[in-house]
C-alpha cells in the first residue's frame, strides 16, 4: 500500500486547510486509514481515523470541533479537513493506513511522506 499526502501550506491563525491522503496498491487489506502530526521537538501524535467504508470516524479529543476527517466509500482517499487552526497546530502531518481502529502510531502498516502545516500568530 502507498500513501501520498498532500495539501500543507502556511495559514494564519484562524485559518482552515484541507489535507488529502490518496492510497494506492493493495487496498483492500487495509482497514484504517488514519492522520497524525509530529511537532517540532515533540512526539507523532494521533489527529483522527476513518475506517475505509467511512463507516466510523474518529478525531483526537484536541482536535474535535476543529477537525473533521472523512472518506467516501468508493474512494481510496480520506480527507482532512482543519478549520480555526492555531500555532500549536504546526507539525508535519502524515497518514497511515492499518488493520486497526488505533491512535498508537507503532500499530500502523503503512505511512505516506508527510506534509508541512505551518500556522503562523
Amino acid at each position: 500500500v502507498q500513501l501520498q499526502a498532500s495539501g500543507g501550506g502556511l495559514v494564519q491563525t484562524g485559518g482552515s486547510l484541507k489535507l488529502s491522503c490518496a492510497a494506492s496498491g493493495r487496498t483492500s487489506t487495509i482497514y484504517t486509514l488514519s492522520w497524525f502530526r509530529e511537532p517540532p521537538g515533540k512526539a507523532r501524535e494521533f489527529v483522527a481515523a476513518a475506517t475505509t467504508s467511512g463507516g466510523y470516524t474518529s478525531v483526537a479529543e484536541s482536535a474535535q470541533g476543529r477537525f473533521t476527517i472523512t472518506k467516501e466509500k468508493d474512494e481510496n482517499t480520506v480527507y482532512l479537513q482543519m478549520n480555526s487552526l492555531v500555532p500549536e497546530d504546526t507539525a508535519i502531518y502524515y497518514c497511515a493506513a492499518g488493520w486497526e481502529v488505533t491512535s498508537t502510531p507503532g500499530r500502523y502498516n503503512y505511512w505516506g511522506q508527510g506534509t508541512l502545516v505551518t500556522v503562523s500568530s
